[in-house]
């Protein structure tokens, strides 16, 4: 494994084999603990996490069959090597069919021992790396992924490269759609933990009532329906990374467990008593304005804090130009082949129209725009009229004032703002009332007179082709 493998328990209550055991284990570079009957076994089962477990059959009080059935039982995919001073081909039988790894009679040789302890461990090993490979199935880690030449996703991949090689909690900012997912699969990808499991959770996806039993896990018979035991997305995680979406939207209970966890890597079951520790890597995500949500009382400022040991912004599209059309052209080249369809560009006025819309729902709404054009259109380039019907909400302005004014009422305020929209969209089509109207999804007779209405003039154009000079008096509204 390529984090610093948990210790080995040595169950047997004579103290010269334990110490044989673990004098050779130790020279391998194993550690060990010792515990001299089953249920001091438990006990250190309860309280650490262990790579394996090697146990005497006959064991004072409880035995190492029943042992081993309660380590199953607990922790299913444990190994137990057993050993035993009555070797026999039926006792050795007895203890694969009850769960055991291996079986060895004494007396036994030390390199015998490193032998079976060296297989069991490559076999996890197999297992870990498997597990983490499903972990990552049709994720998207590489950083080559992230499109992007702007000058903000230059910066951003090279502190992504930085940051990724320490173990520093992570928290990254950004509006909805923005690639912050992908950002945290980077992080993981690039890391020294890549070979680990990755484990993503979202926050705002889950019930508040089984957050918590999702990440920390719950013990047998902890609430209604608990009826077994359940391992917790941390633990899951150990030696890996593990990724929390949408952090903003945790309860504040949630957000106390999570801060104890964030200190010392500690945490308990819900339903437990037994405080356990992992290594785990964090990274946190969020839409949601934290300072705000500090002011609010609805976000520990602690926490904040303590999640906020390197910070990531991922960048809304609507800032990032000509990434636009990379990010379209990414889409179509993968929807394109994925549908079977000679489709290999995209229009000069589709591109405009691209250009000119805000996109609210940044990359996830690109993506989704690109998919349908791809659907619709029959010729080999992406035409205007395969996009979406880019609303009213393209000219919408995201600088709206946080509070209403106390000296305007609502209809000046609504007029103010119809003529901001109306501004906007002339604009943005070089004056022409029929392209202006269509974008409003009005008749340019009703463009018209809401211009008069609101004391606008461009001029008369017969025709509504002529572009208004920028000393016209619409430039001046």
């Amino acid at each position: 494994m390529s984090t610093k493998l948990p210790p080995i328990l040595v169950v047997d209550d004579e103290k010269n084999l334990c110490v044989t055991v673990q004098n050779a284990l130790g020279a391998e570079g194993y550690q060990t603990r010792i515990a001299y009957s089953a249920e001091e076994g438990l006990r250190l089962l309860e309280q650490e996490r262990f790579l394996l477990v090697i146990t005497d059959v006959r064991l004072g009080g409880m035995d190492g069959y029943e042992f081993l059935s309660r380590i199953k039982a607990r922790w299913p995919e444990l190994p137990v090597i057993m050993i035993t001073a009555y070797g026999a081909p039926k006792e050795e039988v007895k203890a694969v069919k009850a769960g055991a790894f291996d079986f060895l009679s004494k007396p036994f040789a030390p390199e015998v021992l490193i032998h079976v302890v060296g297989q069991c461990v490559r076999e996890l090993e197999l297992a870990s790396e498997n597990a983490a490979l499903r972990a990552r199935a049709g994720e998207v880690c590489s950083l080559d992924q992230i499109i992007g030449e702007c000058p903000q996703m230059r910066q951003l991949k090279q502190l992504i490269q930085a940051v990724a090689q320490s173990n520093a909690t992570v928290l990254i900012l950004g509006e909805s759609g923005t690639g912050k997912e992908l950002i945290a699969g980077a992080l993981h990808a690039l890391s020294p933990r890549r070979r680990a499991k990755y484990i993503r959770i979202n926050c705002a996806a889950i019930p508040e009532t089984l957050l918590e039993s999702e990440l920390f896990g719950h013990e047998k018979g902890a609430f209604t329906g608990a009826i077994k035991q359940k391992i917790g997305r941390v633990e899951e995680a150990h030696g890996g990374t593990i990724f929390l979406d949408e952090i903003g939207d945790m309860s504040r209970a949630l957000q106390a467990k999570l801060l104890r966890f964030l200190e010392d890597g500690t945490f308990t079951r819900v339903g437990g008593t037994t405080e356990l520790r992992v290594d785990v890597r964090l990274i946190a995500a969020t839409n949601r304005d934290l300072a705000q949500a500090i002011r609010s009382g609805q976000f520990r400022e602690d926490l904040f804090h303590r999640l906020n040991v390197v910070q990531l912004r991922a960048p809304p599209l609507r800032e990032r130009g000509s990434d636009i059309l990379l990010l379209a052209q990414h889409f179509l080249e993968g929807f394109s082949a994925a549908m079977h369809k000679p489709i290999r560009r995209i229009s000069s006025a589709a591109e405009r129209l691209l250009l000119a819309y805000h996109w609210p729902g940044n990359v996830r709404e690109l993506r989704n725009a690109i998919e349908r054009a791809v659907i619709l259109e029959q010729t080999d380039e992406i035409q205007p009229a395969s996009l979406p019907p880019f609303a009213l909400e393209s000219l919408v302005p995201k600088d709206l004032p946080s509070r209403v004014p106390a000296d305007r009422g609502l209809d000046e305020l609504m007029q103010a703002y119809e003529r901001e929209l109306i501004v906007r969209a002339l604009e943005q089509h070089h004056y022409s009332l029929a392209r202006a109207a269509a974008q409003l999804k009005l008749s340019r007779h009703a463009l018209r007179y809401r211009m008069q209405r609101l004391n606008l003039h461009v001029g008369t154009e017969p025709e509504d082709e002529a572009p208004v000079p920028p000393d016209q008096d619409v430039s001046r509204c």
